[in-house]
């Protein structure tokens, strides 16, 4: 009984020793239980860190804090029934006071992998949709040139058709005016001439005369010139008006030529009436306005002639003078 006694009186010094981290007389059981107790502490604390960390809870709370907050001098085995409770009410107490009671747990590589093809089957599916709106795209864009094809086709076809109707607006009008002149004006072999009583330059009227199917007109022997003169003189008589013909000399001076390039063989010109032998001069013969002609030179090149006698004057070309036609009959 003393001796269980004593054992007694010299273990429990020693256990309760222990609560003050062996800093008491009982240093030398540092190097058995002392050291054992302090790796448990170490486990402890690290399993309660890790703990933590899982679960999200603030870190920081370890084996010191809980010898320093021991005023009664528990041991230990009271100090790890106190960190169980803590632990206890922390794990109770934490998710009610967190944002998110049930956190995810970290993606592993398998998810990493998951989520990446994911992103790249949603990307195949967006260009996949792209390759079907290119393709409607091109298909309209097909449709749309054909359409514009077509398009260029009809207004080309229209435009064809437009200068066909030009055409044979033309030839109406030629053939208007070739009628024209043959049952208004003179028949003459297989000529007609016809007299227009517009003002109009040498030019204008050959440009008139050519729209209506004809030209100016080209008295082609003196049968034909006598012929167009009392045409002439019977549709202005009393007056006497010069009439164009088609008759210039543009390309060279004095080499007169028809308006189809041919050259002229007879000429009519205007001459003074000469004075009988051993008369005196009248004054009508020296006439400034009845002088022999042509006498323009290089400023008159083209021929008129004239309604009362049929005979020929040069004049100015820009001159707008009445005109004469004639049309093949």
């Amino acid at each position: 009984m003393q001796a269980a006694w004593l054992l007694g009186a010299l273990v429990v010094p020693q256990v309760l020793g222990l609560g003050h981290g062996a800093r008491g007389p009982g240093r030398g059981w540092e190097g058995g239980w002392g050291g054992a107790l302090e790796e448990e502490r170490k486990r402890e604390s690290l399993m309660l860190k890790n703990l933590q960390e899982a679960l999200g809870l603030p870190t920081g709370l370890g084996n010191k804090d809980s010898v320093a907050g021991n005023p009664e001098g528990k041991g230990v085995w009271g100090t790890k029934e106190t960190q169980g409770e803590e632990e206890e009410e922390e794990i109770t107490t934490a998710p009610t006071s967190s944002s998110n009671p049930f956190p995810s747990p970290s993606p592993t590589p398998e998810d990493t992998i998951t989520y990446i093809l994911g992103r790249l089957a949603g990307l195949d599916a967006g260009l996949h949709q792209l390759h079907i709106r290119l393709h409607a795209l091109d298909t309209r864009v097909v449709q749309l040139t054909q359409g514009l094809r077509q398009l260029r086709d009809a207004t080309s076809d229209t435009r064809d058709s437009v200068q066909a109707l030009k055409e044979a607006q033309v030839r109406a009008e030629q053939e208007h005016g070739r009628l024209e002149g043959c049952l208004k004006g003179l028949r003459l072999g297989h000529k007609c001439f016809l007299l227009s009583r517009d003002f109009e330059t040498q030019a204008a009227a050959q440009a008139r005369c050519k729209a209506r199917g004809g030209s100016l007109a080209q008295p082609a022997d003196r049968q034909q010139m006598d012929a167009v003169g009392r045409y002439l003189r019977s549709a202005l008589a009393p007056y006497n008006w010069p009439v164009w013909l088609g008759v210039n000399d543009r390309r060279s001076e004095g080499l007169y030529l028809f308006e189809n390039g041919q050259r002229v063989s007879f000429f009519a010109w205007h001459r003074a009436p000469s004075p009988e032998p051993g008369a005196q001069p009248s004054a009508a013969s020296s006439h400034p306005l009845s002088p022999n002609q042509p006498n323009g030179g290089v400023l008159e090149n083209c021929v008129a002639q004239a309604s009362d006698d049929g005979s020929w004057w040069d004049h100015d070309c820009e001159r707008r003078l009445y005109f004469i036609c004639e049309f093949p009959l």
